[in-house]
């Protein structure tokens, strides 16, 4: 049976566009359901330009929106791929080890409240890590607090800015997010991927 996948995004939704690249016709997997908290989100004209259902949610902070649209379409996985607002607890609890994110550090650094984006890249460099890279985890009620299923690694090279620490890693959550939902769906709910991803700079 095709597990049934719904993808929430606040931006431009490259990692969408990753996943429906792999997830074609014949994938144990299908995107039936898009979300955003922005009507003018790109993820949202990127799913209507290849025929996938899209939601704008009225009020992001509302389990009860959620599970109304996410029941209506009978989906088996959430995955919040540029997703930027705390899901509620009602739909964690709904939907307990069947929602993942992608996150653009090695979680569990560089994590929590406000870590997104370009705030991301810039603390990790502000660090002086040596390395950065994605990681794909459950989501719980706590920002990037739920189990760890799979990272991928890139150097952090001299000479590096937050932009172009971000491409290296966007890079490997592209090979990533696909690759744990490609995995969930052969095991029937989200499960660790057997070792990390590794990226050349």
């Amino acid at each position: 049976m095709t597990m049934r996948v719904a993808v929430a995004a606040s931006g431009r939704g490259s990692n969408l566009e990753a996943l429906l690249r792999v997830l074609e016709a014949d994938a144990p997997a299908r995107v039936v359901l898009v979300l955003s908290n922005r009507s003018d989100a790109g993820a949202l004209s990127s799913a209507r330009a290849l025929g996938v259902a899209t939601e704008v949610l009225d009020d992001p902070s509302s389990a009860d929106e959620w599970l109304e649209r996410l029941t209506r379409h009978r989906v088996d996985l959430l995955v919040l791929a540029g997703y930027l607002k705390l899901v509620p607890p009602g739909v964690v609890s709904r939907y307990r080890d069947r929602i993942v994110n992608v996150h653009p550090a090695l979680l569990p650094a560089f994590g929590g409240p406000g870590m997104y984006g370009r705030r991301v890249h810039e603390a990790v460099l502000a660090s002086g890590a040596r390395e950065s890279g994605a990681t794909v985890h459950l989501v719980d009620e706590v920002y990037d607090r739920g189990a760890v299923l799979a990272q991928g690694r890139v150097p952090v090279l001299p000479g590096d800015t937050p932009e172009t620490l971000a491409a290296r890693v966007l890079a490997v959550e592209h090979r990533l997010l696909p690759a744990v939902v490609l995995a969930a769906a052969a095991a029937g709910h989200p499960v660790p991927l057997p070792e990390t991803v590794e990226s050349t700079p």
